[in-house]
């Protein structure tokens, strides 16, 4: 028999989350406002597999999936933080929308090289 786990109610209704997208996988995280992580999913535990993990389907069904969990939660109002290059990123924002959160913010903290790093040696023929 599977425990069951009781769910807690959130002391505030604002919340902030996290969707990180690369080329193979899509990982969306809710958490509160002082960072502490509340609901967690990517496309690999939803049951995509292989490339379809990186497709922007995968990354709308994550999105929806979690953002449903902290509606149940208590949570109306989200900021969201997008990071990655990855196909999902609009179809994500679009979910978390649908799902019935507030949507206050969106920013792009993808970490961009200054410099980069050092390229590799000339070559000699």
């Amino acid at each position: 028999m599977a425990k069951q786990v009781k769910k807690k109610k959130l002391q505030s209704r604002e919340g902030r989350i996290y969707i990180s997208t690369s080329y193979n996988n899509t990982i969306v995280t809710v958490t509160d406002n002082s960072g502490n992580a509340i609901v967690s999913s990517s496309a690999g535990a939803r049951g995509f597999k292989g490339t379809r993990k990186g497709t922007s389907y995968a990354a709308g069904i994550v999105a929806q999936h979690v953002s449903k969990k902290a509606r149940e939660m208590g949570m109306e109002k989200v900021a969201v933080f997008l990071k990655g290059p990855g196909t999902g990123r609009e179809t994500a924002i679009r979910s978390v929308q649908a799902s019935g959160l507030k949507v206050t913010s969106v920013r792009d903290v993808t970490p961009i090289p200054h410099n980069g790093c050092r390229p590799k040696k000339k070559r000699r023929v």
